[in-house]
């Protein structure tokens, strides 16, 4: 379990506010999906869970390493 401060859940807070949060839209990897969860950290990365409209089964999407190196700078800016 990761403790509640680590960075890695401090990135996981970042990419929400990104739009990676529950009850959200988005387009990655050329689909679009449903989120169903909040960003949450899973095997050394950050992912969410998600289903599409065309599959209602819900699963788990890893989150690009390029996403999380922007979430994760001290320098982040959320773009309007």
């Amino acid at each position: 379990m990761v403790a509640s401060g680590s960075p890695l859940n401090e990135i996981c807070a970042k990419v929400k506010h990104l739009g990676y949060a529950a009850s959200r839209r988005i387009r990655i990897y050329g689909e679009e999906f449903e989120v169903i969860s909040d960003p949450f950290p899973h095997e050394g990365g950050v992912a969410i869970h998600v289903k599409t409209r065309q599959e209602s089964n819900v699963r788990t999407l890893r989150l690009p390493t390029m996403l999380l190196l922007g979430a994760g700078s001290r320098r982040f800016v959320r773009a309007a």
